[in-house]
């Protein structure tokens, strides 16, 4: 359990001297939108947080893409469905998201 880099490492000396490894969990990093890699608010950085479920936002795309993010791809959606724009006009990260959105 203790040979995976999941843990780190840290050098204790007991009372008596001795020097003994102790194992720590690492501290997790904050979850980043899928499209422009910026930190998501609102989510908790703990490794061992209830779940990415409980702790995101209820909104479409919470825990996923940031508030602009996903801004933009509903008034993507809302365009493509609209007949304002094509399928083929728009990026190949967003094109996912936005295909979720119309079949949603």
């Amino acid at each position: 359990m203790h040979r995976s880099k999941s843990f780190r490492r840290t050098d204790r000396v007991t009372p008596k001297g001795r020097h003994v490894l102790h194992f720590e969990r690492k501290p997790g990093s904050k979850p980043h939108c899928a499209i422009c890699r910026a930190e998501l608010n609102g989510i908790p950085a703990k490794r061992n947080a209830k779940g990415r479920t409980i702790n995101s936002n209820a909104r479409m795309f919470g825990g996923v893409l940031c508030s602009k993010c996903s801004a933009n791809v509903i008034k993507l959606a809302s365009r493509i469905e609209q007949g304002e724009m094509k399928l083929n006009d728009i990026g190949i990260v967003q094109r996912n998201y936005i295909l979720q959105m119309i079949s949603h």
